[in-house]
């Protein structure tokens, strides 16, 4: 009885040994077993190989990444547009005109749906008055205030536990095989910055986004950077490989989103080299039980029926959310 006993400790700690060394040689341990982990695993393995025809030395390593609905949560309102909310509501005793001033006006009553009908053109409003008016610095910190109480309306956490544990391991995955990772994205650019590094591991250098004007000033003698009411540049669309170009200075030689706007990220990508160097990819939101199912219909996020067939034409590789990811959030 005593050997048996003694044998089958040993047959189990055995069996355990196995498990912990197969999870620590698994890279993408919440990723399935399917055809996106594979092709993700096969392009590394390819152009790191310094005897492949594809090698990618490692200062061309660019991997560019969209991150509301790639990295994080999107629904069902962008995170800065929820920040802009909650910024209207804190400044409004400063703004009794607000009052009586739309797209203000509808807000302060809770009526999101009739301020947000007056489209793009309220929300710049918005975004102008909660995101211009003071210096970069005072900015930052109004940031990394709300950034660090606000939790999302359906699950009930802060917005920075909304991110996606897959994509935290590719992000890991990447940079340890030599890849220098970017954030492109059409959310404002001093927006993210303040965060990026704590959640991503992408310093704010390595962020691109859309931006406000800002000016130089002095003010009580020291030097300053105010935001201004006037839009610079939207980082979204065709404005990505130009944002690219511009903050980067290479192109990338793997391109990641999840919508129509990162469609011109990713045929940047595509045009750039051979089809065996370059990996694209796009999240498909199809798991309304643990997240979200939307594409072709939804206004935040579109996954219209074109891309998806450009994608299947060129050979980008869809990920399902619902049937490629073990889990969605780190602490699921």
């Amino acid at each position: 009885m005593r050997l048996n006993h003694l044998c089958g400790v040993l047959c189990g700690l055995v069996v355990l040994g196995l498990v912990g060394v197969t999870r620590a040689q698994d890279k993408l341990p919440s990723w399935n077993d399917g055809a996106a982990k594979k092709a993700i695993i096969a392009y590394v393995e390819n152009v790191t190989r310094e005897n492949s025809t594809e090698f990618i030395p490692v200062d061309q390593r660019i991997a560019t990444f969209d991150n509301d609905g790639t990295l994080w949560c999107e629904q069902p309102m962008y995170t800065q547009l929820a920040f802009a909310l909650d910024r209207v509501k804190e400044m409004a005793p400063q703004h009794p005109e607000w009052k009586e001033k739309e797209p203000f006006a509808s807000l302060l009553k809770g009526d999101l749906k009739g301020a947000l009908a007056g489209g793009e053109k309220a929300i710049a409003e918005i975004v102008m008055a909660t995101h211009a008016g003071m210096t970069t610095t005072q900015f930052e910190q109004i940031v990394k205030d709300w950034i660090a109480t606000a939790k999302h309306p359906k699950f009930n956490r802060p917005y920075t536990e909304c991110v996606y544990q897959p994509m935290l391991e590719l992000l890991t995955y990447l940079r340890a095989n030599g890849f220098k990772t970017f954030i492109v994205s059409g959310g404002g650019i001093e927006f993210m910055r303040p965060w990026t590094e704590k959640v991503y591991g992408i310093p704010p250098e390595q962020v691109v986004g859309s931006s406000i004007k800002t000016k130089f000033e002095m003010r009580d003698g020291k030097p300053v950077l105010v935001r201004l009411p006037q839009l610079d540049f939207v980082d979204d669309k065709d404005g990505k490989p130009v944002g690219i170009n511009s903050h980067i200075g290479r192109r990338p030689v793997a391109a990641f989103g999840n919508s129509d706007g990162d469609r011109q990220m990713l045929e940047w990508t595509d045009a750039s080299g051979p089809k065996g160097a370059r990996l694209m990819m796009l999240v498909h939101h199809d798991d309304a039980d643990r997240e979200y199912a939307y594409g072709a219909e939804s206004h935040i996020g579109t996954f219209s029926d074109a891309l998806m067939k450009e994608a299947n034409d060129s050979g980008w590789i869809v990920i399902s959310m619902k049937n490629d990811w073990k889990r969605i959030f780190p602490d699921q």
